[in-house]
């Protein structure tokens, strides 16, 4: 099954946002116009399932009913979970990332 932001772990502020029509025709739209594929690893040559369609300006309260960016397709990219908490975790300014056997990586 496939893990959709929104679905488990939207902020407050937006979980109404990712129950709409709207939003689920985009988002599956989106996801079979990238070929159901992580683009960020596409990139670097490796093919991973895409799992999440990511923002790539971050929703937040102050844009959330702004369909240029909650909707618009050039504010998208389809990711795999790796991608999608490696995008987020810089964002918030982490360097490193521990990964569950325990080694670390840095971003």
């Amino acid at each position: 099954m496939l893990f959709f932001a929104g679905e488990n772990m939207a902020r407050e502020f937006a979980g109404n946002f990712y129950k709409t029509a709207a939003w689920v025709s985009v988002r599956n739209t989106y996801m079979k116009r990238a070929g159901y594929l992580c683009e960020r690893c596409l990139e670097k040559g490796l093919i991973r399932p895409g799992e999440i369609v990511h923002h790539k300006i971050f929703l937040d309260e102050s844009n959330i009913n702004n369909p240029e960016v909650t909707l618009d397709m050039n504010n998208l990219q389809l990711l795999c979970r790796e991608c999608h908490t490696e995008v987020h975790e810089k964002a918030k300014g982490k360097r490193y990332k521990v990964l569950e056997d325990g080694s670390v990586r840095v971003l």
